[in-house]
């Protein structure tokens, strides 16, 4: 079986007045399927642009990606959109919510794109939610739910249509940290249950969470850590948990 993700020198430029930014330079990587990874790195280093590349909500300028053994970099927009509402779930670090639907609307949003029958996507939705922790919710509007309450319904969002990839942007980053915890928990979860899961973060105690941390520097990858060892890719660059 190939990888889930597999990216060969993929690198992102962006013009900047007369000078050109590098957020993303001759990355290379490989993610198995049922990882659950961190990238992390100080603010600028190419993290958000690597995810948003992963996630298919960009092109890379040059080097080669592949979804679950499919090259996806050269596709056309539609079929990425197919591939972004089948295959990827996404959490972001604010609760993207539709104000005027309840958390069991919301939550079926990914279901009613994929045309599923309202009956079955109904109950797809509720056991979603049920699994974070919020069956009782079910028919809350967001405004009435605390921060930590609408980061699991995203979390339910992102995975009711049991995507191969779930992608968080900093995840916890608006939130207190006891309740940061209780999401982190919600991914070590998941991961247990077979889900890839790949987390953006600044911060070292949430990276620390992952089973493998991928730091970034200067849109590069400098170091590729897992439970049983680590490979230094440059010579040690300080980073700064506190960014």
């Amino acid at each position: 079986m190939p990888p889930l993700v597999r990216t060969i020198g993929i690198s992102k430029h962006y013009p900047s007045g007369g000078t050109i930014i590098h957020a993303v330079s001759n990355v290379s990587l490989s993610i198995e399927h049922g990882e659950f990874v961190a990238i992390r790195g100080r603010s600028g280093s190419g993290k958000s642009t690597l995810m948003s590349l992963l996630g298919l909500l960009e092109r890379p300028d040059s080097g080669e990606y592949a979804l679950r053994g499919r090259e996806a970099a050269r596709l056309s927009e539609d079929t990425r959109a197919a591939i972004r509402r089948k295959d990827i779930g996404f959490i972001f670090q604010l609760p993207a919510l539709l104000p005027r639907a309840t958390a069991l609307e919301n939550v079926e949003l990914p279901l009613v794109y994929a045309g599923v029958p309202r009956a079955k996507r109904r109950r797809t939705a509720k056991d979603a939610l049920d699994r974070v922790g919020l069956a009782d919710r079910s028919h809350h509007w967001p405004n009435q739910l605390s921060g930590g309450e609408q980061q699991r319904v995203v979390i339910a969002r992102a995975m009711v249509n049991d995507p191969a990839l779930i992608l968080a942007d900093e995840p916890t980053g608006s939130l207190d940290s006891s309740t940061s915890d209780e999401i982190l928990s919600l991914f070590e979860g998941l991961h247990r249950d077979g889900h890839t899961i790949i987390m953006v973060t600044h911060a070292a105690e949430v990276a620390n969470r992952a089973r493998r941390q991928i730091t970034l520097h200067d849109g590069r990858i400098i170091e590729d850590a897992v439970a049983s060892g680590k490979r230094s890719l440059l010579n040690a660059i300080p980073l700064d948990s506190s960014q």
